[in-house]
């Protein structure tokens, strides 16, 4: 299968978070190859862009001609044009190379706030570019402009997305992160309406975000996927780097673009610390701690969000005499309710990732204090009825209460059941090696106070 070929057409940014820098991090991580045609150096970090130098046209064509007669274009995407000389320059080169897959990115102010584009060339870009593109991708303040409309409303945007698509370009994409609540984004294809939506990060460590979106659009298409499908995976791929977004600088710092990869290795480091966390159990003989329940033994991945970004044991560990066993290897998303634990711990600590449920006693809770380890309850009678009739409620609030009992994540929650709810202990650490030299020491120590 051939490699997709994915031209940049930007800006430079010395502080690597836009521009063709985000682009080809952007094409790279998405399968693609990347390419750059510099059309301007800026001089840039997070707090501002400080001087912009225009690429001169003949030399913006020659990295074109250099390109597309050897490499060949599969997509292209165009950024920063910052001058009418350079709109010509790039334009003429899009229709001597019959470039048909081009995404626009109308960029005309950084997240600074600082003017990317001269006031003269936006004329140029209708004029010139938009009838050649594939697709464009105004954020609310760039479509203002293209569209000659003030938005403030969903009713705005669709007719902003009408104006922009009348000019020549087959789909219109209008990016609503600059609206209050979800961030979502519009689709036009001159018959219906699409819409792309997800929750709000609360972040300013944003730059370079409609860089990397267009770049994603670009290489998505690229790789076949139709423009409805290569938006969505793009807004995936986005809100993924938004949400991982790095704290450098000190101003916007940049998305992370290698957010997926980094989250996909992390997958896989979970799976094998549960597994040798697992072996120890299976090693240790200590059966003696599994409840009537059975147990599950979890590990969350960074920033997880939901019980699918958590991986445990399908089918629970289960008590064999004195061994414990399991049936399946580790997995993601197969146990809600010590998930559940891990999630609400999270909120408060995100460094407990990991925890496991054990059998109750008095004596066990005793052990856990003279270990010196943090220790905090909840009292089932005090669950609110309308917590009791939500499925699935009864762990969360059970949890945030032991938290709020002391102020912090405890590495001990128990509780001593009630009426068809059997008494548990939930063991909380930051990795499930954490977890298990807990387990270990507890079952250990039963056994001592069995033979004594």
């Amino acid at each position: 299968m051939k490699l997709p070929c994915i031209l940049t057409i930007a800006g430079s940014d010395s502080g690597g978070g836009a521009g063709i820098q985000a682009d080809l991090k952007t094409i790279t991580v998405l399968g693609g190859f990347g390419m750059s045609v510099v059309t301007a150096l800026t001089v840039q970090n997070t707090l501002g862009v400080y001087a912009i130098h225009d690429v001169p046209p003949d030399f913006i064509k020659a990295q074109f001609d250099a390109v597309a007669s050897d490499i060949g274009i599969d997509a292209a995407k165009i950024g920063m044009l910052s001058n009418i000389h350079t709109i010509q320059a790039v334009a003429s080169k899009i229709r001597e190379y019959g470039i048909k897959t081009l995404v626009l990115d109308p960029v005309m102010v950084a997240k600074s706030g600082d003017r990317l584009l001269q006031e003269d060339a936006i004329e140029c870009i209708v004029k010139k570019l938009i009838p050649l593109s594939f697709v464009i991708t105004p954020n609310i303040s760039e479509a203002e402009v293209l569209a000659d409309i003030k938005i403030l409303t969903d009713t705005d945007i669709r007719e902003s997305a009408r104006r922009i698509y009348a000019k020549g370009v087959p789909y219109v994409i209008i990016k609503g992160g600059h609206l209050p609540g979800e961030a979502r984004d519009t689709l036009f294809d001159g018959k219906s309406f699409y819409e792309y939506a997800s929750p709000r990060i609360e972040t300013m460590d944003t730059h370079g975000t409609g860089c990397t979106f267009s770049a994603a659009i670009a290489t998505e298409l690229a790789k076949g996927r139709s423009v409805p499908d290569a938006i969505k995976r793009a807004k995936e791929y986005t809100t993924t780097a938004i949400r991982f977004s790095l704290r450098l600088g000190g101003g916007h710092g940049p998305t992370n673009h290698g957010a997926e990869l980094f989250r996909e290795s992390a997958r896989m480091m979970c799976v094998q610390e549960l597994k040798k966390a697992i072996n120890m159990l299976k090693y240790s003989q200590c059966g003696n701690i599994i409840p009537e329940v059975q147990s599950n033994l979890v590990y969350a991945l960074p920033f997880a969000e939901n019980f699918e970004d958590i991986a445990g044991i399908p089918g629970r560990i289960i008590r064999v005499g004195d061994n414990v066993e399991t049936l399946h290897d580790p997995d993601f998303g197969v146990t809600k309710h010590i998930s559940k634990i891990v999630l609400t711990a999270m909120r408060t600590d995100p460094s407990y990732r990991s925890a496991m449920n054990i059998v109750f006693s008095e004596k066990i809770v005793q052990l856990c204090k003279e270990a010196g380890w943090i220790v905090s309850s909840f009292n089932r009678e005090e669950e609110p009825e309308e917590i009791k009739i939500k499925e699935g409620s009864s762990l969360e609030w059970g949890t945030q209460e032991a938290i709020n009992r002391i102020g912090k994540v405890p590495d001990v929650i128990f509780d001593r059941g009630e009426v068809g709810k059997e008494p548990i202990v939930r063991l909380l650490g930051y990795t499930p090696a954490d977890v298990i030299e807990k387990v270990l020491y507890i079952s250990t120590k039963l056994k001592i106070a069995e033979k004594g």
